[in-house]
């Protein structure tokens, strides 16, 4: 126990330590909010993985999809690290900067409002962002529990405040240079625990293959008749575990506190590194957590499904391990939820500022203003998710747990179209992206509210948003073309930061050769 509390002790100084340090970074706006887009490769790929992957992907999701889909479940880790990491930082990396950097915006919102020229769209997307981060932070917490039971047993509550307290300071005090700091020691965490974590369960079962064996023989006629389905290529359900990897890959595409980490990137050569440092961290952290679930089934002598959900799986695969690794595991998952807790608290902080308040009720706020605001709101924000998790936890409600999905749906369901079309297309209309903002989320709203009156593939949240995503990639063009065009003033002044010269070494571009006078 003193081991384990020092592990404890010494990560948490570390945390509040880089928060202190990085005040230096936090004199303006774009210094306190993007790091003055400055943040290297590493750093930058670190926040985007630590960002994308929590405690709702280790205990919560990995415990999920492993014991549904088996090791198939793999499928999703690898659709997050080629998906959600290397296409997105492809696609989107380098046109995100750019664009977003002429535009002057540092949240999507801002971005929204300036690319399509629209004050409503902009405090629409700041209101969406708002209300759908609140619960989506707050199920951050959720995996947390169990561990800290099994590691401590202290009371969840207290684990709650401390995480909250110290998440508080080091982004109020380093902004996202801290966080971005802070991501990276958490990620380096997160990469050597999920390895040994898996190797120590895979030994307890006498290794890889011994364990696949005893996978195979698993049954559950409930779920399917075929023999050794868990233990199979595609699992028992391939179109549900595709509706898993399309969400929580593609997903990644429009969601806010994950797309603002292209903003604050520093160069072309960072976007490189970047790439593939990102594709890597998901590929092992990612490909680990939903690897190692697939074995869930191993252990249902130990765990009642019904009482105590899938939650109690991961916990109970890692109850027999050795102290000192439990004590990895749980600085593990914290280092996961807060590292996320800090991107989305930034995120919805920034963009209430700058997007809202800025544009309604505050216009006359300067930047000392508009920092100070900032920092309120993440103490806010930090407060009610700790405060919705603590009431969940007491009241045994597991309706707030359950929001995570439909946030995340939401998000990427009303977002992801109108950006990705609107970085690239000319010919995107801001009918379509209200289109786009008022489907998404109501889509999901409705799914929360009404959904035994959907159709039985789309009553699952994860299936709703990706339904939410893929509709919306192909209503949003269709939808430009039969409404009016964008002004085509503002749309040649938004594309004319892609035609600006740039000098760059013979290694990163061929210079062109002058053709010869026989040639001619």
């Amino acid at each position: 126990m003193f081991l384990k509390l020092l592990m404890l002790v010494v990560f948490f100084a570390a945390m509040t330590g880089i928060g202190l340090y990085c005040r230096r970074h936090t004199a303006d706006v774009s210094g306190f909010v993007l790091g003055g887009r400055s943040v290297g490769p590493w750093l930058t790929a670190f926040a985007y993985g630590t960002s994308y992957f929590s405690a709702v992907i280790f205990v919560g999701y990995a415990g999920q999809f492993g014991w549904k889909f088996g090791v198939a479940s793999t499928w999703i880790g690898l659709g997050n690290a080629l998906i959600g990491s290397l296409l997105a930082w492809v696609i989107l990396g380098r046109r995100t900067r750019i664009m977003t950097q002429h535009l002057e915006s540092a949240t999507m919102p801002e971005f929204f409002g300036s690319r399509f020229d629209s004050k409503a769209l902009k405090i629409t997307a700041s209101a969406i962002v708002f209300v759908f981060l609140i619960p989506y932070t707050a199920s951050l917490y959720n995996g947390l529990s169990r561990l800290f039971g099994m590691a401590f047993h202290i009371d969840y509550t207290v684990c709650i405040l401390v995480m909250a307290v110290l998440t508080g300071i080091y982004v109020v005090a380093g902004g996202y240079m801290a966080t971005a700091i802070n991501d990276f020691i958490q990620g380096i965490i997160m990469l050597f625990g999920i390895v040994i974590v898996i190797a120590a369960v895979l030994g307890s079962n006498g290794g890889f293959m011994e364990a696949l064996n005893q996978l195979a023989q698993v049954e559950d006629t409930a779920v399917s008749a075929q023999p050794g389905v868990f233990a199979s290529f595609f699992g028992p359900d391939p179109i549900g575990l595709l509706g898993v990897v399309l969400l929580t890959s593609l997903g990644t595409w429009g969601l806010p506190q994950m797309v603002q980490k292209f903003y604050a990137i520093k160069s072309e050569r960072s976007i490189h590194k970047g790439t593939v440092i990102s594709t890597v961290f998901a590929l092992i952290v990612s490909g680990g957590c939903y690897f190692l679930g697939g074995f869930g089934r191993l252990y249902a002598g130990q765990i009642d499904i019904g009482a105590e959900g899938y939650d109690a799986v991961i916990p109970a695969m890692l109850s027999g391990l050795p102290e000192i690794l439990i004590g990895l595991v749980v600085i593990l998952v914290l280092s996961a939820s807060m590292s996320t807790l800090s991107s989305l608290v930034m995120a919805s902080s920034s963009t209430l500022t700058l997007d809202f308040l800025k544009e309604t009720v505050m216009k006359k706020m300067d930047e000392k203003k508009q920092i100070l605001m900032i920092r309120l709101l993440i103490v806010c924000f930090i407060a009610i998710s700790a405060v919705l998790a603590i009431i969940q936890y007491k009241a045994n409600i597991t309706f707030i747990a359950q929001l995570m999905g439909i946030s995340w749906g939401a998000l990427a369901g009303s977002f992801l179209a109108p950006f990705l079309y609107g970085l690239y297309w000319k010919r995107i209309s801001r009918v379509s992206v209200w289109f786009s903002f008022l489907y998404g989320s109501g889509l999901m709203i409705a799914n929360m509210l009404f959904r035994n009156a959907f159709p039985a593939f789309l009553q699952s949240p994860i299936n709703a948003g990706a339904f939410a995503m893929l509709t919306g990639l192909v209503l949003v063009p269709i939808i430009s073309l039969f409404t009016k065009a964008p002004d085509r003033e503002i749309v040649e002044s938004a594309f004319s930061c892609y035609n600006k010269l740039t000098e760059v070494p013979q290694s990163v571009a061929l210079a062109e050769e002058p053709e010869s006078p026989a040639k001619k």
